[in-house]
């Protein structure tokens, strides 16, 4: 399946729009890792523990996105776009979203 930031699909045509689909999901981090995460932020530098748990957490959403489009019968989802926010302290919501479509590719036509 294709995700695509763009709105259209290079060398094919999009035949049918099926609606947004999104993928979710809210991580927390092991309070150890919350601790080694403050001591981290009063010498600065990147706070590796927090860069997994989001990079984790980008996966995982972006596979509930693309399992709610295959269910559609999407071809390819465009307008992707990935959005964060904290829901609680030290909780991290990450959403993964665009527009399932299917697609004719130019060579098919």
């Amino acid at each position: 399946m294709l995700i695509l930031t763009t709105n259209e699909v290079a060398a094919a045509k999009i035949t049918e729009s099926l609606g947004l689909v999104r993928g979710t999901t809210v991580r927390t981090r092991h309070w150890g890792h919350n601790l080694i995460a403050a001591f981290k932020g009063l010498v600065g530098g990147e706070v590796h523990e927090y860069t997994k748990v989001i990079a984790e957490a980008r996966e995982e959403a972006l596979d509930r996105m693309k399992a709610e489009a295959f269910a559609l019968g999407a071809d390819a989802v465009v307008g992707f776009r990935f959005a964060t926010s904290e829901v609680a302290k030290n909780c991290a919501e990450v959403v993964a979203y665009g527009s399932a479509v299917k697609i004719v590719r130019a060579d098919q036509d």
